[in-house]
């Protein structure tokens, strides 16, 4: 009997849509005439998903009683008694009940697969066995229910159903994934923006790695050795010298331009152990290698060339970096061509980076305009010309004729142009002369003397030192030009960093003088303005002359109305100083561009300062008019003499002023508030702090009952570090502004979770909700939404929220509340760095945790809220 065929639908969290895929794949099979059978589908009372189940033929549950709690379970007698050719089965991950057949249902397909059972599955990636404690540390969330790695990549196929994190989001605010009691929870923790972002690249990376193992093994089976340009994958060749690390940094910015690019270092150790390179330069790369997230392998080869091209085709890189050859140029070419030239050679479609390491941590130099050529190839050329012109003489006097003195010129004319083409003008002129007068006295009759008999002969000879003049003089020339081309290349490459720099966000005042200093191979470059230094750059290579060192000179150049560039090093040259009015003009742009910033930066506090002074005229003007008004109309009713007032206006007029003055009195407080937040002398205090007790006292002071707020409190909340009466200001605030905004007929939500080391405190209205570009400017003070009540405050109970968290080290956020209206979010930090188990996570099975508590009901006794019938696990707490 044949071995049945597993299919895996992987997803990167709950409610991608993977059963719904497993459904439907099952429904296509079954219209083409194929056996199918649902095994076990988990709907998790998802409408659509159990509307997909359809007139698809269903196996019944087998049901076990555990611990008085009835679990319904597959029956995996049933399955192979009815032997299906096609088995769909959810949760691949699910622990069975106890005195199943088998402990997880992964065991139970290994059953199914073993009686020739095909078999479709699905699986979340947080229970991928190997992923665990990468997800924990994303989510918070413990996993308890894994899946070997083993049995996915035994897997005939792996497929990915994805869905975006936002969409996702979007999904459990519309009520599809989860019910509406656990809308908030699970958006607030376990499905968090960043979270499904995570998850999902877990997962992509993870199909990533097993298609890519497929790929190999399709390869190796068929025997191709061709680069398959699939993933960027870059070869490090490492020889255990010092260039090592240079190597490998430059590979793992080539392998970090492509995403998914991987980093694979290699070292090839003779068969004889004899080229083994250092060991602890090759350990302290393997460890470099490792911690930018490559791999290192050692491998035996005797022809280094082709182990290294070998393994680079056996791993299918796209590209090999190798170092250029630490020997001399006698060495070279002595011994033929190095490693470099036969990888590059034997790469065949695998592209070869060669990286001059030995200059890899020296200064670029600007070359020097003095001369067409260096000193070096001056002197080379005299002493070819002084060398080489006797030893062809010796040579060639042997075999004089007269027949054969045309080739004697023109072999004494050859080593004129090598001259030339090595030393330049004035060594090729001077083997010009020297061999018109060894042609003269050796081989032109008469013989040993400086005569010519013939005019022709001095015509010629004439000529033949016009010539050398020519060649030489092109020669110079074209090395003039290629060392002027160099220049305005090396000039154009310091501009070009320059402006990178400061492009990049770096300073432009630091970028400019140290890369100067660089080309032009000075010893300290600064600037001084108005006598005082304020940028420079120094050369602190050990060996190398300090700053002011006999035979330097200092030169000055002006950079603006008080500003000085100075250069201290060697002598500059003209071309230098052409370079170095364009520095100077670029310091004189950056300290112009420094100042208006500097400026800017002053005049910004005191634009927010006016701004807050006009808003706080703006609001006293009419907001504490109001109140004083009442207050003063009260009070000088109540005083006057000529009228009888009844007890009943009497109290009246008492209530008014009381009100007016109570609201006066909360004005001023909140702008005290707004004054010592903004100048940053709020006094706080914090504690381990109670949620519960936070919420119960800003319930009481506001004087609501169960019919205006409800609460979802949970008991496995722990404590947060706050300042109590700070905190209970922001949940009064919030409450109030919630309340103010939501229709008449509907509450307030207030509900707690934990997630990680912080804890959430959620205040959820249904009013019209707030757009996503109005919610900076809501949380400023003297900002109320649209600006058209001037009777509620003077917007102050935000901007107050926001400054009271940030001060206790949280944070207050706005979110939209499913369904419409505005969750307002304050995250503090957890008394003792963690959170309380339980506080979230996703729940066995792909769904997200559900153990903490419901909704709970309040009653109000005498203005007091209690709090009781809190679901779950979770404690009952009260309020007398």
């Amino acid at each position: 009997m044949r071995r049945g065929r597993l299919r895996v639908l992987l997803g990167a969290a709950p409610g991608v849509g993977k059963t719904y895929t497993m459904l439907e794949e099952g429904a296509r099979l079954r219209d083409e005439g194929l056996d199918v059978v649902v095994a076990v589908v988990e709907t998790h009372g998802r409408r659509a998903t159990s509307a997909r189940v359809g007139d698809l033929e269903t196996v019944p549950r087998r049901t076990v009683v555990h611990r008085g709690v009835t679990l319904d379970e597959l029956d995996l007698e049933a399955v192979l008694a009815r032997a299906p050719q096609l088995a769909l089965v959810d949760e691949l991950a699910h622990t069975n009940a106890p005195g199943s057949t088998h402990e997880k249902r992964w065991q139970d397909v290994e059953a199914l697969l073993d009686a020739g059972v095909d078999v479709v599955s699905t699986v979340n990636v947080q229970h991928v066995e190997s992923l665990t404690d990468v997800v924990e540390r994303i989510t918070g969330a413990a996993q308890r229910e894994t899946v070997p790695d083993a049995v996915l990549r035994a897997a005939d196929q792996v497929e990915l159903v994805d869905l975006a994190p936002q969409a996702l989001r979007d999904r459990l605010a519309e009520g599809v994934v989860y019910p509406a009691d656990r809308v908030d929870a699970a958006l607030s923790n376990y499905f968090r923006l960043g979270n499904l972002t995570a998850l999902r690249e877990l997962a992509l990376l993870w199909l990533a790695d097993e298609v890519d193992s497929a790929l190999k093994a399709y390869r190796d089976e068929h025997g191709i050795d061709s680069t398959w340009e699939a993933r960027e994958r870059v070869v490090v060749a490492l020889t255990g010298g010092p260039e090592g690390e240079t190597l490998i940094r430059r590979g793992a910015r080539i392998a970090a331009r492509s995403s998914g690019g991987e980093l694979v270092a290699v070292h090839v150790s003779g068969q004889d152990g004899l080229r083994q390179g250092a060991p602890g330069a090759l350990a302290a790369q393997r460890s470099l290698v490792e911690k930018l997230g490559g791999t290192y392998h050692q491998v035996v080869g005797q022809d280094v060339p082709r182990a290294l091209v070998d393994f680079a085709r056996g791993v299918n890189a796209s590209q090999l970096v190798i170092g250029v050859s630490r020997r001399g140029r006698l060495a070279a070419a002595l011994t033929g061509p190095g490693i470099g030239a036969t990888v590059i050679r034997e790469s065949g479609s695998i592209d070869v980076h060669i990286v001059t390491h030995a200059s890899a941590g020296r200064e670029r130099v600007l070359p020097r305009l003095g001369g067409a050529l260096s000193r070096g190839r001056v002197v080379a050329g005299f002493v070819l010309a002084l060398v080489a012109g006797p030893l062809l003489t010796g040579l060639l006097a042997g075999h004089r004729s007269e027949d054969g003195i045309a080739g004697t010129v023109l072999v004494f004319q050859l080593l004129v142009v090598v001259v030339a083409v090595t030393g330049g003008l004035w060594p090729a002129l001077l083997a010009a002369l020297l061999s018109g007068v060894t042609l003269d006295l050796f081989f032109i009759a008469p013989i040993y003397q400086l005569t010519i008999a013939e005019p022709l002969h001095l015509a010629a000879l004439v000529l033949y030192v016009l010539n050398a003049a020519i060649v030489s003089y092109v020669v110079d020339q074209a090395a003039r030009r290629s060392r002027a081309a160099a220049r305005a290349l090396a000039e154009t490459e310091l501009l070009a960093t320059v402006a990178g720099s400061v492009l990049r966000g770096q300073d432009a005042l630091q970028a400019l003088i140290g890369r100067t200093r660089e080309a032009l191979g000075m010893t300290r470059v600064r600037v001084v303005q108005g006598g005082v230094e304020i940028g420079e750059a120094r050369l602190a290579d050990e060996g190398r002359a300090a700053p002011g060192a006999p035979g330097e000179t200092t030169t000055a150049i002006a950079a603006g109305a008080d500003a000085t560039l100075e250069l201290t090093g060697p002598e500059l040259q003209a071309a230098d100083r052409r370079l170095l009015d364009v520095v100077a003009a670029q310091v004189e742009a950056a300290l112009e561009h420094s100042e208006l910033s500097r400026a800017a930066g002053q005049v910004a506090p005191l634009a927010e300062v006016d701004r807050m002074r006009s808003a706080l005229l703006a609001a006293v003007g009419h907001d504490l008019r109001r109140p004083l008004a009442a207050a003063t109309a009260a009070v000088s009713g109540l005083r006057q003499t000529d009228v009888t007032w009844s007890d009943a206006d009497r109290d009246e007029l008492l209530s008014t002023a009381h009100e007016s003055l109570d609201s006066l009195s909360t004005l001023v407080t909140d702008l005290l508030d707004v004054s010592r937040v903004q100048a940053g002398a709020l006094a706080v205090s914090p504690a381990a702090v109670d949620l519960d007790e936070v919420v119960l006292g800003a319930l009481d002071e506001l004087g609501l009952g169960p019919a205006d707020v409800e609460l979802a409190l949970r008991a496995t909340v722990p404590a947060v570090r706050a300042d109590p009466v700070l905190l209970q200001r922001v949940v009064v605030n919030l409450l109030d502004n919630a309340l103010r905004h939501s229709p008449p007929d509907t509450g307030v939500r207030i509900s707690t979770s934990a997630f990680g080391d912080r804890v959430e405190l959620r205040v959820v209205d249904r009013g019209p909700g707030v757009p996503v570009e109005r919610r900076d400017e809501i949380m400023v003070a003297f900002q109320r939404l649209g600006d058209t009540d001037n009777g509620t405050g003077l917007g102050l109970g935000l901007a107050l929220s926001k400054g009271f968290v940030e001060a206790m080290g949280g944070s207050l956020a706005l979110d939209d509340t499913p369904g419409g209206g505005l969750t307002m979010v304050v995250g503090l930090p957890a008394v003792g760095g963690a959170a309380a188990a339980g506080g979230g996570g996703a729940a066995s099975g792909g769904g997200a945790a559900s153990g903490g508590g419901a909704a709970a009901s309040g009653a109000a006794t005498g203005g007091r809220a209690a709090v009781g019938g809190v679901a779950g696990d979770d404690r009952v707490r009260s309020a007398s």
